[in-house]
Protein backbone atom coordinates (compact mmCIF):
# COMPACT_ATOMS: atom_id res chain seq x y z
CA UNK A 1 0.00 0.00 0.00
CA UNK A 2 2.87 2.27 1.06
CA UNK A 3 4.39 1.83 -2.53
CA UNK A 4 1.02 3.00 -4.40
CA UNK A 5 1.11 6.45 -2.39
CA UNK A 6 4.78 6.86 -3.05
CA UNK A 7 3.93 6.53 -7.16
CA UNK A 8 0.66 8.47 -6.69
CA UNK A 9 1.98 11.32 -5.00
CA UNK A 10 5.51 11.28 -6.72
CA UNK A 11 3.05 11.38 -9.91
CA UNK A 12 1.02 14.16 -8.67
CA UNK A 13 4.48 15.85 -7.90
CA UNK A 14 5.62 15.67 -11.53
CA UNK A 15 2.27 16.91 -13.41
CA UNK A 16 2.82 19.93 -10.62
CA UNK A 17 5.84 20.49 -11.80
CA UNK A 18 5.45 20.25 -15.54
CA UNK A 19 2.59 22.63 -15.75
CA UNK A 20 3.89 25.23 -12.93
CA UNK A 21 6.77 24.40 -11.45
CA UNK A 22 5.58 23.39 -8.16
CA UNK A 23 7.70 21.80 -5.79
CA UNK A 24 7.88 18.45 -5.82
CA UNK A 25 7.75 18.44 -2.37
CA UNK A 26 4.50 20.54 -1.42
CA UNK A 27 2.74 17.19 -2.67
CA UNK A 28 4.90 14.46 -2.05
CA UNK A 29 5.41 15.53 2.19
CA UNK A 30 2.10 15.78 3.21
CA UNK A 31 1.02 12.58 1.49
CA UNK A 32 4.30 10.58 2.99
CA UNK A 33 4.47 12.07 6.97
CA UNK A 34 0.06 11.93 7.06
CA UNK A 35 -0.45 8.87 5.00
CA UNK A 36 2.46 6.64 5.10
CA UNK A 37 3.48 4.90 8.50
CA UNK A 38 7.35 4.40 7.83
CA UNK A 39 7.60 8.30 7.70
CA UNK A 40 6.44 8.82 11.18
CA UNK A 41 9.06 9.69 14.15
CA UNK A 42 11.57 12.61 14.60
CA UNK A 43 12.90 12.63 11.36
CA UNK A 44 10.43 11.39 9.18
CA UNK A 45 9.71 14.63 7.62
CA UNK A 46 12.96 14.99 7.30
CA UNK A 47 13.37 12.01 5.08
CA UNK A 48 10.01 13.05 3.07
CA UNK A 49 11.18 16.49 2.37
CA UNK A 50 14.84 15.01 1.28
CA UNK A 51 13.29 12.35 -0.95
CA UNK A 52 11.23 14.86 -2.73
CA UNK A 53 13.98 17.21 -3.02
CA UNK A 54 15.66 14.59 -4.69
CA UNK A 55 12.64 13.97 -6.87
CA UNK A 56 12.82 17.55 -7.87
CA UNK A 57 16.10 16.55 -9.68
CA UNK A 58 15.74 15.22 -12.48
CA UNK A 59 11.84 16.25 -12.23
CA UNK A 60 12.83 19.68 -12.85
CA UNK A 61 16.01 19.06 -15.02
CA UNK A 62 13.41 17.23 -17.57
CA UNK A 63 11.38 19.74 -17.55
CA UNK A 64 13.57 22.75 -17.94
CA UNK A 65 14.70 21.11 -20.97
CA UNK A 66 11.50 20.78 -22.45
CA UNK A 67 10.85 24.56 -21.78
CA UNK A 68 14.07 25.34 -23.14
CA UNK A 69 13.35 23.66 -26.10
CA UNK A 70 10.63 25.78 -26.69
CA UNK A 71 12.22 29.32 -25.93
CA UNK A 72 10.29 29.40 -22.47
CA UNK A 73 13.46 30.29 -20.35
CA UNK A 74 14.55 33.68 -19.45
CA UNK A 75 17.99 34.12 -17.48
CA UNK A 76 18.36 37.81 -17.50
CA UNK A 77 15.08 38.22 -15.64
CA UNK A 78 15.64 35.64 -13.42
CA UNK A 79 19.85 35.65 -12.62
CA UNK A 80 19.43 37.13 -9.67
CA UNK A 81 16.96 34.87 -8.30
CA UNK A 82 18.92 32.29 -9.06
CA UNK A 83 22.16 33.11 -7.31
CA UNK A 84 20.16 34.31 -4.15
CA UNK A 85 18.18 31.18 -3.94
CA UNK A 86 21.16 28.79 -4.39
CA UNK A 87 23.60 30.41 -1.72
CA UNK A 88 20.22 30.24 0.82
CA UNK A 89 18.91 26.90 -0.14
CA UNK A 90 21.91 25.28 2.10
CA UNK A 91 21.78 27.60 4.97
CA UNK A 92 17.81 26.92 5.70
CA UNK A 93 18.83 22.70 4.76
CA UNK A 94 20.90 23.11 7.95
CA UNK A 95 18.19 25.11 10.29
CA UNK A 96 16.10 22.66 9.43
CA UNK A 97 17.95 19.91 10.22
CA UNK A 98 18.56 22.18 13.69
CA UNK A 99 14.80 23.12 13.72
CA UNK A 100 14.12 19.30 14.19
CA UNK A 101 11.00 16.96 12.61
CA UNK A 102 9.91 20.86 10.54
CA UNK A 103 6.28 19.44 9.17
CA UNK A 104 5.46 21.43 5.83
CA UNK A 105 3.35 24.76 6.20
CA UNK A 106 0.15 26.01 5.77
CA UNK A 107 1.22 28.92 3.70
CA UNK A 108 2.40 27.04 0.63
CA UNK A 109 -1.02 24.75 0.67
CA UNK A 110 -2.91 28.05 0.47
CA UNK A 111 -0.88 29.54 -1.47
CA UNK A 112 -0.95 26.56 -4.29
CA UNK A 113 -5.01 26.77 -3.95
CA UNK A 114 -5.43 30.12 -4.41
CA UNK A 115 -2.71 30.17 -7.70
CA UNK A 116 -5.22 27.25 -8.84
CA UNK A 117 -8.39 29.28 -8.99
CA UNK A 118 -6.31 32.29 -10.12
CA UNK A 119 -5.35 30.75 -13.36
CA UNK A 120 -9.12 29.21 -13.66
CA UNK A 121 -10.37 32.68 -13.67
CA UNK A 122 -8.16 34.19 -15.91
CA UNK A 123 -5.93 31.36 -17.62
CA UNK A 124 -4.12 33.64 -20.45
CA UNK A 125 -1.12 35.38 -18.30
CA UNK A 126 -0.65 37.54 -21.54
CA UNK A 127 -1.07 41.28 -20.39
CA UNK A 128 0.05 44.69 -22.23
CA UNK A 129 2.70 44.85 -19.04
CA UNK A 130 4.06 41.68 -20.12
CA UNK A 131 7.99 41.68 -20.55
CA UNK A 132 9.75 40.65 -23.74
CA UNK A 133 11.85 37.79 -23.67
CA UNK A 134 15.39 38.78 -22.64
CA UNK A 135 14.18 42.11 -21.56
CA UNK A 136 16.69 43.43 -18.45
CA UNK A 137 15.71 43.86 -15.07
CA UNK A 138 15.10 47.66 -14.14
CA UNK A 139 16.06 48.92 -10.45
CA UNK A 140 13.22 47.82 -8.94
CA UNK A 141 13.14 44.52 -10.69
CA UNK A 142 16.81 43.71 -9.07
CA UNK A 143 15.23 45.19 -5.41
CA UNK A 144 12.68 42.70 -6.37
CA UNK A 145 14.53 39.98 -6.95
CA UNK A 146 16.94 40.21 -3.98
CA UNK A 147 14.46 40.33 -1.45
CA UNK A 148 12.25 37.34 -2.39
CA UNK A 149 15.30 35.42 -3.93
CA UNK A 150 16.96 35.39 -0.41
CA UNK A 151 13.52 34.83 1.29
CA UNK A 152 12.42 31.96 -0.87
CA UNK A 153 16.43 30.25 -0.71
CA UNK A 154 15.93 29.88 2.87
CA UNK A 155 12.10 28.59 2.45
CA UNK A 156 12.87 26.24 0.37
CA UNK A 157 16.13 24.68 2.26
CA UNK A 158 14.34 24.85 5.51
CA UNK A 159 10.84 22.71 4.58
CA UNK A 160 11.99 21.65 0.74
CA UNK A 161 8.86 23.95 -0.13
CA UNK A 162 7.46 26.65 -1.69
CA UNK A 163 10.34 27.56 -3.95
CA UNK A 164 8.49 27.17 -7.28
CA UNK A 165 5.12 28.41 -6.59
CA UNK A 166 6.38 31.33 -4.50
CA UNK A 167 8.88 32.03 -7.85
CA UNK A 168 5.92 31.24 -10.02
CA UNK A 169 4.46 34.35 -8.35
CA UNK A 170 7.49 36.55 -8.38
CA UNK A 171 8.28 36.52 -11.85
CA UNK A 172 4.39 36.62 -12.65
CA UNK A 173 2.55 39.33 -10.87
CA UNK A 174 6.27 41.19 -10.19
CA UNK A 175 8.53 40.61 -12.92
CA UNK A 176 5.88 40.32 -15.82
CA UNK A 177 6.61 37.35 -17.58
CA UNK A 178 4.04 34.86 -19.15
CA UNK A 179 2.99 31.62 -17.21
CA UNK A 180 5.65 29.75 -19.96
CA UNK A 181 8.48 31.89 -19.40
CA UNK A 182 8.02 31.75 -15.38
CA UNK A 183 7.24 28.48 -15.33
CA UNK A 184 10.73 27.12 -17.53
CA UNK A 185 12.97 29.56 -15.56
CA UNK A 186 11.24 28.78 -11.56
CA UNK A 187 12.16 24.81 -13.17
CA UNK A 188 15.40 25.47 -13.95
CA UNK A 189 16.55 27.42 -11.30
CA UNK A 190 15.16 24.36 -9.00
CA UNK A 191 17.17 21.86 -11.12
CA UNK A 192 19.91 23.88 -9.00
CA UNK A 193 18.62 24.20 -5.96
CA UNK A 194 16.90 20.92 -5.32
CA UNK A 195 20.67 19.22 -6.31
CA UNK A 196 21.82 21.44 -3.41
CA UNK A 197 19.18 20.89 -1.22
CA UNK A 198 18.75 17.05 -1.71
CA UNK A 199 22.57 16.55 -1.05
CA UNK A 200 23.18 18.79 2.07
CA UNK A 201 19.77 17.06 3.63
CA UNK A 202 21.66 13.06 2.68
CA UNK A 203 24.73 14.22 4.32
CA UNK A 204 23.24 15.93 7.38
CA UNK A 205 21.37 12.26 7.62
CA UNK A 206 22.52 9.27 5.18
CA UNK A 207 19.73 7.51 6.46
CA UNK A 208 18.02 8.69 3.94
CA UNK A 209 20.05 6.70 1.27
CA UNK A 210 20.88 3.98 3.44
CA UNK A 211 17.40 3.08 4.56
CA UNK A 212 15.30 4.71 1.98
CA UNK A 213 16.50 3.72 -1.41
CA UNK A 214 13.83 2.16 -2.70
CA UNK A 215 11.53 5.03 -1.89
CA UNK A 216 14.05 7.56 -3.36
CA UNK A 217 14.45 5.69 -6.68
CA UNK A 218 10.25 4.90 -6.79
CA UNK A 219 9.62 8.53 -6.21
CA UNK A 220 12.32 9.94 -8.57
CA UNK A 221 11.76 7.83 -11.53
CA UNK A 222 7.82 8.25 -11.71
CA UNK A 223 8.23 12.12 -10.63
CA UNK A 224 10.37 12.96 -13.70
CA UNK A 225 8.23 10.67 -16.25
CA UNK A 226 5.19 12.64 -15.11
CA UNK A 227 7.39 15.59 -15.67
CA UNK A 228 8.49 14.87 -18.76
CA UNK A 229 4.93 14.46 -20.22
CA UNK A 230 3.04 17.43 -18.50
CA UNK A 231 5.88 19.86 -19.39
CA UNK A 232 5.54 18.43 -23.05
CA UNK A 233 1.63 19.40 -23.14
CA UNK A 234 2.10 22.68 -21.73
CA UNK A 235 4.46 23.53 -24.62
CA UNK A 236 2.32 22.30 -27.51
CA UNK A 237 -0.88 24.20 -26.20
CA UNK A 238 -2.19 27.59 -26.36
CA UNK A 239 -1.48 29.84 -23.26
CA UNK A 240 -5.08 30.02 -22.32
CA UNK A 241 -5.42 26.26 -22.21
CA UNK A 242 -2.12 25.76 -20.35
CA UNK A 243 -3.57 28.20 -17.73
CA UNK A 244 -6.73 26.32 -17.33
CA UNK A 245 -5.13 23.10 -17.05
CA UNK A 246 -2.36 24.83 -14.79
CA UNK A 247 -5.01 26.03 -12.65
CA UNK A 248 -7.30 22.51 -12.38
CA UNK A 249 -4.27 21.09 -11.14
CA UNK A 250 -3.07 23.64 -8.63
CA UNK A 251 -6.49 23.73 -7.17
CA UNK A 252 -6.75 20.57 -6.88
CA UNK A 253 -3.77 19.62 -5.72
CA UNK A 254 -3.67 22.47 -3.08
CA UNK A 255 -7.27 21.37 -2.28
CA UNK A 256 -6.10 17.96 -1.25
CA UNK A 257 -2.94 18.69 0.30
CA UNK A 258 -4.97 21.08 2.75
CA UNK A 259 -7.41 18.16 3.66
CA UNK A 260 -4.33 16.74 4.21
CA UNK A 261 -2.53 18.89 6.35
CA UNK A 262 -5.53 19.58 8.56
CA UNK A 263 -6.82 16.08 8.69
CA UNK A 264 -6.25 15.68 12.38
CA UNK A 265 -8.72 18.67 12.81
CA UNK A 266 -11.50 17.74 10.17
CA UNK A 267 -12.13 13.67 11.36
CA UNK A 268 -13.29 15.13 14.49
CA UNK A 269 -16.11 16.03 12.57
CA UNK A 270 -18.36 13.54 11.60
CA UNK A 271 -20.27 14.97 8.89
CA UNK A 272 -16.85 16.82 7.09
CA UNK A 273 -15.11 13.68 7.98
CA UNK A 274 -17.93 11.01 6.17
CA UNK A 275 -18.35 13.90 3.28
CA UNK A 276 -14.37 13.82 2.31
CA UNK A 277 -14.56 10.38 2.52
CA UNK A 278 -17.54 10.18 0.61
CA UNK A 279 -15.77 12.22 -2.53
CA UNK A 280 -12.45 10.22 -2.25
CA UNK A 281 -14.35 6.84 -2.85
CA UNK A 282 -17.08 8.26 -5.12
CA UNK A 283 -13.64 9.40 -7.44
CA UNK A 284 -12.42 6.52 -7.30
CA UNK A 285 -15.43 5.12 -8.62
CA UNK A 286 -16.33 7.13 -11.11
CA UNK A 287 -12.76 8.36 -12.71
CA UNK A 288 -11.50 4.60 -13.88
CA UNK A 289 -14.43 3.69 -15.46
CA UNK A 290 -14.83 7.02 -17.05
CA UNK A 291 -10.98 7.20 -18.66
CA UNK A 292 -11.58 3.42 -19.81
CA UNK A 293 -14.55 4.61 -21.52
CA UNK A 294 -12.89 7.25 -23.23
CA UNK A 295 -10.41 5.46 -24.51
CA UNK A 296 -12.44 3.23 -25.83
CA UNK A 297 -14.37 5.92 -27.71
CA UNK A 298 -10.67 6.83 -29.19
CA UNK A 299 -9.70 3.39 -29.83
CA UNK A 300 -13.44 1.96 -30.88
CA UNK A 301 -15.14 5.04 -31.84
CA UNK A 302 -18.49 3.95 -29.79
CA UNK A 303 -21.28 6.18 -31.63
CA UNK A 304 -21.89 9.15 -29.75
CA UNK A 305 -25.34 8.53 -28.66
CA UNK A 306 -24.12 5.27 -26.86
CA UNK A 307 -20.87 6.64 -25.54
CA UNK A 308 -23.21 9.54 -24.05
CA UNK A 309 -25.83 7.10 -22.13
CA UNK A 310 -22.79 4.91 -21.12
CA UNK A 311 -21.17 8.06 -19.21
CA UNK A 312 -24.51 8.42 -17.76
CA UNK A 313 -24.93 4.77 -16.52
CA UNK A 314 -21.30 5.25 -15.09
CA UNK A 315 -22.21 8.26 -12.85
CA UNK A 316 -25.54 6.67 -11.89
CA UNK A 317 -23.75 3.45 -11.29
CA UNK A 318 -20.91 4.91 -9.01
CA UNK A 319 -23.86 7.04 -7.23
CA UNK A 320 -25.94 3.97 -6.33
CA UNK A 321 -22.60 2.66 -5.16
CA UNK A 322 -21.83 5.28 -3.58
CA UNK A 323 -25.42 5.34 -1.07
CA UNK A 324 -24.73 1.67 -0.09
CA UNK A 325 -21.50 2.40 1.20
CA UNK A 326 -22.09 6.01 3.08
CA UNK A 327 -21.73 6.30 6.31
CA UNK A 328 -24.72 8.73 6.42
CA UNK A 329 -27.69 10.31 3.95
CA UNK A 330 -26.27 13.72 4.60
CA UNK A 331 -22.75 12.77 3.55
CA UNK A 332 -23.95 10.98 0.44
CA UNK A 333 -26.22 14.12 -0.74
CA UNK A 334 -23.26 16.58 0.00
CA UNK A 335 -21.16 14.72 -2.19
CA UNK A 336 -23.14 14.47 -4.85
CA UNK A 337 -23.79 18.31 -4.52
CA UNK A 338 -20.11 19.22 -4.50
CA UNK A 339 -19.55 17.30 -7.69
CA UNK A 340 -21.81 19.06 -9.17
CA UNK A 341 -20.52 22.32 -8.42
CA UNK A 342 -17.08 20.84 -9.37
CA UNK A 343 -18.41 19.28 -12.67
CA UNK A 344 -20.29 22.23 -14.14
CA UNK A 345 -17.22 24.93 -14.40
CA UNK A 346 -14.99 22.56 -15.74
CA UNK A 347 -17.37 21.60 -18.60
CA UNK A 348 -18.53 24.72 -19.05
CA UNK A 349 -14.82 25.70 -19.78
CA UNK A 350 -14.49 22.80 -21.83
CA UNK A 351 -17.16 23.86 -24.07
CA UNK A 352 -15.44 26.64 -24.77
CA UNK A 353 -12.04 26.06 -25.17
CA UNK A 354 -11.41 22.58 -26.36
CA UNK A 355 -12.58 21.90 -30.00
CA UNK A 356 -13.16 18.38 -29.55
CA UNK A 357 -15.80 19.09 -27.17
CA UNK A 358 -19.11 19.13 -29.57
CA UNK A 359 -17.56 16.24 -31.76
CA UNK A 360 -17.53 13.94 -28.19
CA UNK A 361 -20.61 14.97 -26.60
CA UNK A 362 -24.09 15.16 -28.65
CA UNK A 363 -26.19 18.28 -27.41
CA UNK A 364 -29.02 18.89 -28.38
CA UNK A 365 -28.48 22.76 -28.04
CA UNK A 366 -25.63 24.70 -26.39
CA UNK A 367 -24.84 24.36 -22.99
CA UNK A 368 -27.24 21.24 -23.05
CA UNK A 369 -24.28 19.15 -21.45
CA UNK A 370 -23.35 21.04 -18.49
CA UNK A 371 -27.19 21.70 -17.37
CA UNK A 372 -28.16 17.76 -17.70
CA UNK A 373 -25.32 16.78 -15.90
CA UNK A 374 -25.53 19.78 -13.21
CA UNK A 375 -29.77 18.21 -12.63
CA UNK A 376 -28.21 14.44 -12.45
CA UNK A 377 -26.24 15.51 -9.32
CA UNK A 378 -28.87 17.50 -7.64
CA UNK A 379 -31.23 15.08 -8.64
CA UNK A 380 -29.28 12.52 -7.10
CA UNK A 381 -28.92 14.49 -3.72
CA UNK A 382 -32.66 15.05 -3.54
CA UNK A 383 -33.13 11.71 -4.40
CA UNK A 384 -30.65 10.75 -1.49
CA UNK A 385 -32.08 13.11 0.77
CA UNK A 386 -36.05 12.11 0.37
CA UNK A 387 -35.40 8.18 -0.05
CA UNK A 388 -33.06 8.21 2.94
CA UNK A 389 -32.92 10.78 4.57
CA UNK A 390 -37.09 11.19 5.03
CA UNK A 391 -38.25 7.85 4.24
CA UNK A 392 -35.71 6.47 5.73
CA UNK A 393 -34.36 3.61 3.65
CA UNK A 394 -31.12 3.67 2.01
CA UNK A 395 -32.56 0.86 -0.36
CA UNK A 396 -35.09 3.71 -1.36
CA UNK A 397 -32.30 6.13 -2.28
CA UNK A 398 -30.26 3.77 -4.23
CA UNK A 399 -32.88 1.93 -6.22
CA UNK A 400 -34.23 5.55 -7.25
CA UNK A 401 -31.25 6.25 -8.86
CA UNK A 402 -30.45 3.49 -10.23
CA UNK A 403 -33.77 2.45 -12.02
CA UNK A 404 -34.21 6.10 -13.25
CA UNK A 405 -30.36 6.65 -14.55
CA UNK A 406 -30.16 3.00 -16.35
CA UNK A 407 -33.82 2.79 -17.25
CA UNK A 408 -33.64 6.66 -19.26
CA UNK A 409 -30.10 5.03 -20.38
CA UNK A 410 -32.03 2.23 -22.25
CA UNK A 411 -35.04 3.94 -23.04
CA UNK A 412 -32.78 6.25 -25.16
CA UNK A 413 -30.44 3.67 -26.60
CA UNK A 414 -33.76 1.63 -27.94
CA UNK A 415 -35.56 4.29 -29.27
CA UNK A 416 -32.39 5.29 -31.24
CA UNK A 417 -31.75 2.32 -32.65
CA UNK A 418 -34.91 -0.22 -32.32
CA UNK A 419 -37.76 2.43 -31.86
CA UNK A 420 -40.24 1.76 -34.71
CA UNK A 421 -43.34 2.71 -32.76
CA UNK A 422 -43.90 6.33 -32.00
CA UNK A 423 -45.99 7.11 -28.90
CA UNK A 424 -48.89 8.89 -30.40
CA UNK A 425 -50.82 9.60 -26.64
CA UNK A 426 -51.41 13.13 -25.87
CA UNK A 427 -49.12 13.30 -22.77
CA UNK A 428 -45.82 12.18 -25.15
CA UNK A 429 -43.74 14.49 -26.51
CA UNK A 430 -43.96 13.02 -30.29
CA UNK A 431 -40.25 11.55 -30.81
CA UNK A 432 -40.77 8.32 -28.10
CA UNK A 433 -41.53 5.19 -29.08
CA UNK A 434 -43.07 2.69 -27.60
CA UNK A 435 -39.94 0.33 -27.43
CA UNK A 436 -37.74 3.17 -25.52
CA UNK A 437 -40.78 3.40 -23.11
CA UNK A 438 -40.40 -0.62 -22.46
CA UNK A 439 -37.26 -0.98 -22.01
CA UNK A 440 -37.12 2.07 -19.30
CA UNK A 441 -39.68 -0.25 -17.52
CA UNK A 442 -37.75 -3.63 -17.87
CA UNK A 443 -34.35 -1.94 -16.95
CA UNK A 444 -35.81 -0.20 -13.97
CA UNK A 445 -37.87 -3.18 -12.77
CA UNK A 446 -34.43 -5.19 -13.30
CA UNK A 447 -32.27 -2.43 -11.00
CA UNK A 448 -35.04 -1.93 -8.37
CA UNK A 449 -35.49 -5.42 -8.10
CA UNK A 450 -31.29 -6.33 -7.64
CA UNK A 451 -30.90 -3.47 -4.98
CA UNK A 452 -34.00 -4.79 -2.69
CA UNK A 453 -33.06 -8.33 -2.61
CA UNK A 454 -29.44 -7.90 -2.79
CA UNK A 455 -29.02 -4.20 -0.72
CA UNK A 456 -31.94 -4.64 1.73
CA UNK A 457 -32.72 -8.57 1.80
CA UNK A 458 -36.65 -8.68 1.57
CA UNK A 459 -38.17 -11.50 -0.41
CA UNK A 460 -38.18 -11.83 -4.02
CA UNK A 461 -42.09 -11.51 -3.92
CA UNK A 462 -41.83 -8.22 -1.70
CA UNK A 463 -39.19 -6.62 -4.53
CA UNK A 464 -41.19 -7.55 -7.57
CA UNK A 465 -44.63 -5.95 -5.99
CA UNK A 466 -42.55 -2.44 -4.97
CA UNK A 467 -40.58 -2.62 -8.35
CA UNK A 468 -43.27 -3.69 -10.96
CA UNK A 469 -45.75 -0.07 -10.07
CA UNK A 470 -42.85 1.98 -9.20
CA UNK A 471 -41.13 1.03 -13.24
CA UNK A 472 -43.98 1.46 -14.70
CA UNK A 473 -44.45 5.44 -12.74
CA UNK A 474 -41.05 6.08 -13.83
CA UNK A 475 -41.89 5.04 -17.47
CA UNK A 476 -44.95 6.84 -17.47
CA UNK A 477 -43.10 9.84 -16.24
CA UNK A 478 -40.44 9.80 -18.57
CA UNK A 479 -42.68 9.26 -21.55
CA UNK A 480 -44.48 12.91 -20.74
CA UNK A 481 -41.78 14.76 -19.76
CA UNK A 482 -40.52 17.43 -22.47
CA UNK A 483 -37.56 19.74 -23.12
CA UNK A 484 -35.57 17.38 -20.97
CA UNK A 485 -37.26 17.92 -17.79
CA UNK A 486 -37.42 13.97 -17.38
CA UNK A 487 -34.12 14.82 -15.53
CA UNK A 488 -36.12 17.02 -12.62
CA UNK A 489 -39.52 14.98 -12.51
CA UNK A 490 -38.38 11.11 -13.23
CA UNK A 491 -35.82 11.05 -9.66
CA UNK A 492 -38.77 12.38 -7.97
CA UNK A 493 -41.71 10.42 -9.00
CA UNK A 494 -39.20 7.44 -8.59
CA UNK A 495 -38.09 7.85 -5.27
CA UNK A 496 -41.81 8.58 -3.69
CA UNK A 497 -43.36 5.51 -5.86
CA UNK A 498 -40.57 3.37 -3.79
CA UNK A 499 -41.40 5.23 -0.63
CA UNK A 500 -45.26 4.88 -1.18
CA UNK A 501 -45.11 1.16 -2.01
CA UNK A 502 -42.64 0.26 -0.07
CA UNK A 503 -45.29 1.88 3.36
CA UNK A 504 -47.99 0.25 1.68
CA UNK A 505 -46.16 -3.26 1.88
CA UNK A 506 -44.46 -3.14 4.76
Amino acid sequence: METILLILASALAGIGTGLAGLSAATVMVPVLITLCPSFAGETGAYQATAIALASDILGSAVTTWTYWRHGNIDLKRGWIMLACIICMCTVGSYAAWLAGNVVLGAFTLFLTFFIGIRFLVKPDTTREDTAAHGEKLDAKGIAISLFFGLTIGFGTGFVGTGGGMMMLVVFTVFLHMDLKSAVGTSTFIMTFTALIASVSHILIHPAIVTERAEALAICAVTATIFSLGSARFANRVENRTAGLVTGAVLTVLGGCMLILHYWDVLSTIPLVRDTILCSLRFLALIIPWAIVLILLYLLVKIPKPIFRKLLHAIAFGSSAFLVAEAASWQAASLTMVLFAIVVYPILAIAEKDVAAYDDVFVQKKPGEIKRSLMLLFVGEAVAVALGWGLAGERAIAAAAILMWGIGDAAAALVGIYFGKHVVKLPIADGEKTWEGTCAMFLSALICGFGIFTVLKGVSPALAFSVCVPTAAISALVELASKDGNDTVWVPLATVAALALFHMLLG
